[in-house]
Parts: structure tokens; sequence; C-alpha cells
């Protein structure tokens, strides 16, 4: 199990993460889910035993996570966002590099290896330089070196960014393997990879633990917000952002305004709101004078809870 209570990290007088506190039981598949800049990499390395918090306690299997880093780490694997890799070794040596990093005799790192190559799917290019492999392969690398010891907790960051459609679909089926033999923690902000992977989320923003339950806990406690989605044409030379954005948030019944994203030849603004109010949105951005290109309503999912949540820590700081 992992303990985690009143953990924080400062930069100087900047404060990337905390406090927040959270527990992981033995077995779950755990999602931590926010925007880039949400703490979610302080989080893991911290974690990891690669960074040391400001403030707070971390109890991993059972150890100090703080006291007693060396021997947690035996305890986890850790693939980081950008995979510790070295380009100019086969992935049979540097796999066997990294398990004798981590304690094992070659004889063990040997025995291991059949079964790491077939979980990860990188038997038909362990003799291959790892310079010369696609992004794809090189993830699976990644994952490998953090699971050639066989550890009990496994921590991926942003596993499957920078992927195609096909490698996403081949490192989720990945992970589904990976669940049955380790305690897997994960970010991402891809809500879908979240989504189809985790048994629970922590939903992080602004380095605050914002919500932490299932997809189907965290909708349903929110279960009278509803979110609507407004994509507005700009006129050309008009920045328009925090004007729409003005308007919008002097609609009755809109709690939040989130930043918005071009899509359509417009600019889309999610709104997390108290009521069903798309007909009073339409009547703001018109007397804008603006064209209202789109808009959508629906009752909180995954995605509407997270626009929520992200959208009203933003608006409280």
């Amino acid at each position: 199990m992992i303990r985690v209570a009143n953990l924080s990290k400062f930069y100087g007088g900047k404060r990337a993460l905390g406090p927040v506190s959270f527990e992981i039981n033995d077995g779950e598949t755990v999602g931590f889910l926010g925007l880039n800049g949400a703490g979610k990499t302080t989080a893991l390395r911290i974690l990891a035993c690669d960074l040391r918090p400001s403030s707070g306690s971390i109890e991993i299997g059972g150890l100090d996570g703080i006291n007693d880093p060396h021997e947690v780490r035996k305890k986890i694997g850790f693939l980081p966002e950008n995979p510790p890799v070295y380009a100019d070794m086969t992935v049979l040596d540097y796999l066997g590099f990294a398990g004798e990093l981590r304690g094992m005799s070659r004889g063990q790192v040997k025995r291991r290896m059949p079964d790491v190559l077939e979980v990860t799917d990188l038997g038909e290019v362990a003799q291959d330089v790892i310079g010369t492999l696609s992004h794809g392969y090189r993830q699976r690398v990644g994952v490998a070196q953090a699971i050639i010891h066989q550890p009990k907790f496994l921590i991926l960051d942003e596993p499957t960014r920078g992927l195609d459609p096909v490698q996403i679909v081949e490192m989720r089926n990945l992970i589904h393997d990976l669940k049955q033999n380790h305690t897997v923690l994960i970010s991402s902000h891809i809500l879908t990879e979240i989504s189809q992977t985790c048994d629970r989320l922590l939903v992080l923003g602004k380095g605050k633990l914002l919500g932490s339950g299932s997809e189907h806990d965290l909708a349903a406690s929110e279960s009278e917000i509803r979110a609507v989605t407004v994509t507005v044409r700009v006129p050309a030379g008009d920045d328009g952002k925090a004007r729409i954005k003005k308007v919008l948030e002097g609609v009755e019944g809109v709690k939040s305004v989130a930043d918005p994203y071009e899509q359509g030849g417009g600019l889309s603004f999610a709104l997390s709101t108290t009521r069903d109010c798309r007909a009073d949105v339409s009547r703001a951005v018109v007397d804008a004078k603006l064209d209202l290109i789109k808009l959508d309503y629906s009752r909180s999912e995954l995605e509407n809870t997270f626009i929520r949540l992200v959208g009203g820590a933003d608006a409280s700081n």
C-alpha cells in the first residue's frame, strides 16, 4: 500500500505540489489526471524517490519513502516522461544494465529476460540498437527497464505521450497486462486513456488534489453540474478571447469558463453550469455581435467532471 500525507514541494517560493494526501491499495491501478503543469510529474518523481519533497510523509510497502529511499526504490519501477534509454546500446544490453543497476545478478537477469521481452513484445528487436527503434518501441524499452527487477509498484508518467493511434492501443494493452502483477500509478492528461486503464482517479489542478474516486463516483458527485461547450468565430484582428470569456462568465448559472481551444474555425469554451443555460449563452454571444458556430450540452461524465474540477481550480487562483 502507498500512503501519502500532506505532501508538498516548493521551488523557492513557488508551490509546485500540495499539500496532498491519498492512499493507493495493493493491486489498484490509479490514474493521476490533470492538465500540463498540474503537479503530476512532481508527485510521481517524489513517489519514485527521484525527488525529495519539501514536507509531508510517504509510506510505500511499509517503508518510509523519505528516510529510506534506497530500500523503497527496490519495490518501485519508474517510467519517466522521457524514457531513460541509451541510444547506442542494444535492447538486451540495456535491459541487462538496468537489471544490474537494481542489484540483480547476471544470472537473475538472464532468467528474468524472457518474461520481460514477452510481456513488452520486444523479442523481435532484442538485438537491435535502441537508437534505430521507433518511438513506440523505445517507450516499450522504457517499460521493460521499469519491470526488469519485478517491482511491486509501477509508476508510469505519460506512457502514451507521442505515440500514434496504433501504438496507443498497444500501450493500453500492455498496461492491462501489467495490472495483473503490479500496483500501477499512471499520469496523463488524456481522459480516454485514464478512463480505459484505471480503477480509480486522482484529479490534480495547480498542485492540489481536486477529486478522488472512480469515474462513476466523480460523475455521480457532480450530478447537478452540467457542461456546455460553445464555439464562437472571432473576427479577424480581434483577439476576442478575454472579451468572450468575460461575456460567458456573466451568464447566470455559469460557474466557470475554461481556457479556450481552437476548433472548427473558432474558439471553443467549456463551461461548467448549474442549469441548462444554452439559450442564455446563445443570446449573450449574439448580443456581443459574435458568430455562434456550435453549442453542445451534456450531463457530467468524466470529461465534464474534469472540466468542472480543473475550471474551478483555475477560477480560485
